[in-house]
């Protein structure tokens, strides 16, 4: 039998993930950045989870957008931390709802809002094209469905594709901004 030796690990080695390994570029195929939920489980969270409590989770995940969910596990909306900002949550407040009485369902973007693209469609287009998509269409992430057999197949998102490239991607959005904080609390 052969002895092999173990010994500590020191602090230059780097911890990899295998998105490191994919050299990708805005010409790559898009499937390169999509999450396919055929082979990842969806980050899914429940709508009726407090807000304050859904910003903690998902700070806590290091994740920026969950899909809200109702009991059936079936997808209401998308959540996103920045829906989740105390900016928002401030918003909110100014219409009459306590900070601990928000919900996810009450700062979600419901499922009627969410843009969507045919996964065929996908299939021949590059990261590119779907970055030019999500700045027209002024989203950071859209649904991929198969209408034929009426299934979410996926999600892409501006911040996995930022990761993805290594190089920072901010899609100007139809968020909240400061005017509308401004506005509501002159409202009051």
């Amino acid at each position: 039998m052969k002895k092999m030796n173990l010994f500590p690990l020191n602090s230059i080695e780097h911890l990899v993930q295998p998105e490191e390994f994919d050299e990708i570029t805005l010409s790559s195929p898009a499937v390169s950045v999509f999450t396919d939920f055929k082979k990842h489980k969806p980050l899914m969270i429940e709508s009726d989870i407090s807000a304050v409590q859904a910003k903690y989770l998902m700070q806590k995940m290091h994740v920026r957008l969950q899909i809200a969910v109702d009991r059936e596990s079936e997808l209401l909306g998308t959540i996103s931390l920045n829906q989740l900002s105390d900016q928002n949550l401030l918003i909110h407040q100014t219409k009459g709802l306590d900070r601990e009485d928000l919900l996810v369902r009450h700062l979600m973007t419901p499922r009627e809002e969410i843009m969507a693209l045919e996964y065929k469609e996908l299939l021949s287009s590059t990261i590119g094209d779907v970055v030019e998509t999500l700045k027209k269409a002024g989203v950071r992430h859209f649904m991929v469905i198969e209408p034929n057999k009426h299934h979410i197949r996926g999600i892409i998102s501006t911040s996995d594709i930022a990761r993805r490239l290594h190089i920072p991607l901010d899609i100007e959005t139809k968020n909240a901004s400061f005017a509308d904080l401004f506005n509501a609390i002159g409202s009051i």
